[in-house]
């Protein structure tokens, strides 16, 4: 078994475990502890968590040869839809102890499960009970974050994504934008829906850098990269 950086995005390594497949992973913030059943795996005194793409739409859209990756050692996050802190524990793990990660949730379900399951064993996540639909009801618990992560069920994801950065995300900064076409609008292609939701951040002020299909890993899925303009 062996590990090395991956070429391209901080904070994310390349494994290759005894049977010669390969996975990525991420060094874990919180030695001996897991959150959604992944391998704990340990190499040379570290520990890294094995990063699942069939559970986490931010590992499919890597291992589908995504190019960027806005989240960084050190970074300010706002995650909207942070759901029981699957892909929101491996962005803890990339900001690292001096990033910091903002947790929108609204299930009661959900957030009972990050804060018992995640965020108190991990001090840069910041658990927050909230409708990412009306960003100004968090404002005051949220400072202003380098990168926003958006992975919601709802018909109106970009502009609610948009919303949030008008109120938290610095000029220059960037998002990443999952968007489920069928929780958007089940009549019409998901390339359909693909272009309505980047013509909408195109007009709110987004500079589009990419955007991948995340089949096989996540069925009707695209993960979109854009930078909000200086």
């Amino acid at each position: 078994m062996k590990i090395m950086p991956h070429q391209e995005f901080q904070g994310v390594y390349r494994v290759t475990l005894e049977d010669g497949s390969e996975r990525i992973a991420t060094r874990n913030l919180t030695p001996g502890r897991n959150v959604y059943g992944e391998r704990l795996i340990q190499i040379e005194g570290e520990e890294f968590r094995i990063w699942d793409p069939f559970r986490s739409k931010l590992a499919a859209a890597i291992l589908k040869g995504m190019k960027r990756l806005p989240i960084k050692k050190k970074n300010k996050v706002l995650y909207l839809g942070a759901a029981s802190g699957t892909t929101a524990s491996h962005v803890s793990d990339l900001v690292g102890k001096d990033g910091y990660v903002y947790c929108i949730e609204f299930s009661p379900r959900s957030i009972r499960d990050l804060i018992d399951n995640v965020c108190r064993f991990r001090v840069n996540m910041a658990p927050i009970m909230a409708d990412a639909r009306f960003p100004m009801r968090y404002a005051a618990l949220v400072s202003k974050v380098d990168a926003i992560y958006c992975d919601i069920a709802q018909p109106e994801q970009a502009r609610i994504l948009s919303d949030n950065a008008k109120v938290f995300l610095k000029k220059g900064g960037w998002i990443m934008l999952a968007i489920k076409a069928r929780s958007i609008d089940v009549t019409k292609e998901p390339s359909e829906v693909y272009r309505r939701e980047i013509d909408i951040l195109r007009k709110e002020g987004f500079n589009i850098a990419e955007v991948i299909n995340l089949e096989p890993y996540e069925k009707d899925h695209a993960m979109i990269t854009a930078q909000f303009k200086v």
